[in-house]
């Protein structure tokens, strides 16, 4: 199991190439903003040496798992890593009822979304809110999603009837069919973002198949509930593995990811974190690719109608987020963005927006993640106080509540550019 192998800290492998050098806290946002974390060197490899898989240090629980230190760090320690392990085993016997609750996504949006009128109106009261943080433990000021009165899946069923109605049924995509995996805010909360997807993905001539699919458990991992994690994970993997199963090239289809966050736990994360060692999360993992990565590859081959792309005069300020650097894939939504005629790009150069998933939603934590925060919000107000660009979930409302401006996904900005919006 995924907590024994925390345990284990098999990461430690990798902390005798630590040289002290205090890269990682040079880079840490937490650090430069609260004394309450000690830092990712001395809760990491510094602290690994003593624990023998026990806690020496509770100022990890101020880590924010951004990973900023693992990619910062040029012996290739892997400080997140071991970190997100020790917290793992830190909260194994005591974790919070708060932190159980806010990882249970899909459970929020099957609860909210049949009342979201009434959901949203509640969820801006004052009294609401002070009565879910004295109760759970949920920030009164802290970012909170927006409840759709329709799913994702709702709409995509009607979407491909209404589809294969116009087209009819024997119509066959151009460039076959690619396997969408939205996530669970993606599925209840950005529904935009996963519409979006969809319909540029069927634009540009594929055949857009959605299994139906449950979590990807990174806030279950993110707060250390790394056995949960594990099934979620393995779970949403063969639920993900079985979409095409029936076509020729079923077994090889792409993976396209809209939410940067989720799309990191299954590529990478559920391995070198909780040590999942599963032949289907391996599979499907390989096969994960962010969205924009994937829509650039599509440029790249000479497949995209670039002369279908409307002239948008229009500086868009863009953030990525900290489990989309951590990918290392580079920054492949400034070239798709920038690829619209009169649409100029401009890189944050912040490196996190504070939320860091479920983070920044904690009364002890809110007042962190903002600090962390506002230089993200600053510049955003500064560059185009209106619209924004960013490819996780929980970034963009940490964004919105920061900046009140309108933060979408990098496909919007294209989807807007084809002609596709609303």
């Amino acid at each position: 199991m995924s907590l024994q192998y925390a345990r284990a800290s098999l990461a430690r492998a990798s902390l005798d190439a630590c040289v002290k050098c205090t890269i990682c806290e040079t880079q840490c946002p937490v650090v430069q903003v609260t004394d309450l974390f000690t830092g990712p060197k001395f809760v990491g490899p510094q602290a690994e040496r003593f624990r023998a898989g026990e806690p020496v240090d509770r100022s990890l629980d101020y880590c924010s798992g951004c990973s900023i230190c693992t990619t910062s760090c040029p012996h290739g320690v892997k400080i997140a890593e071991i970190n997100a392990q020790a917290r793992a085993v830190m909260k194994a016997d005591r974790m919070p009822l708060r932190d159980r609750l806010i990882t249970e996504t899909i459970l929020e949006g099957k609860l909210l979304t049949p009342l979201a009128p009434i959901a949203n109106t509640a969820l801006r009261m004052r009294a609401v809110r002070l009565a879910i943080e004295l109760t759970i433990g949920v920030h009164r000021n802290a970012p909170m999603p927006t409840a759709q009165p329709k799913t994702f899946m709702s709409w995509y069923r009607e979407h491909k009837k209404h589809r294969d109605a116009v087209l009819g049924a024997d119509y066959v995509a151009p460039f076959g069919p690619v396997v969408y995996f939205h996530g669970c805010a993606g599925g209840y909360f950005e529904v935009a973002t996963s519409k979006a997807t969809v319909e540029v993905l069927e634009y540009l001539g594929f055949d857009v198949l959605v299994p139906k699919q449950g979590c990807c458990g990174l806030a279950h991992q993110s707060n250390g509930l790394f056995n949960r994690a594990e099934s979620q994970v393995k779970k949403l993997a063969r639920q993900l593995a079985s979409a095409g199963k029936d076509l020729p090239e079923g077994g090889h289809l792409p993976i396209i990811a809209s939410s940067g966050s989720c799309g990191g736990m299954l590529r990478h994360e559920a391995r070198e974190i909780m040590g999942v060692d599963d032949p289907v999360v391996d599979d499907v993992g390989a096969r994960v690719v962010e969205l924009s990565e994937f829509i650039v590859e599509v440029m790249d081959a000479g497949c995209f109608p670039l002369e279908d792309l409307r002239h948008w005069d229009i500086t868009i300020p863009y953030h990525q987020p900290c489990q989309v650097k951590s990918q290392g894939i580079g920054k492949p939504a400034i070239r798709m963005m920038e690829t619209i005629p009169g649409v100029t790009v401009v890189e944050s150069g912040v490196a996190c927006c504070g939320i860091a998933g479920t983070y920044g939603l904690k009364k002890e934590k809110y007042e962190i993640a903002q600090r962390v925060g506002k230089p993200l919000f600053d510049m955003i107000k500064e560059t185009n106080p209106r619209l924004a660009a960013c490819e996780t979930d929980t970034c963009r409302w940490q964004i919105r509540a920061g900046t009140d401006a309108t933060v979408v996904h990098p496909v919007q900005i294209i989807h807007r550019a084809l002609g596709l919006a609303d």
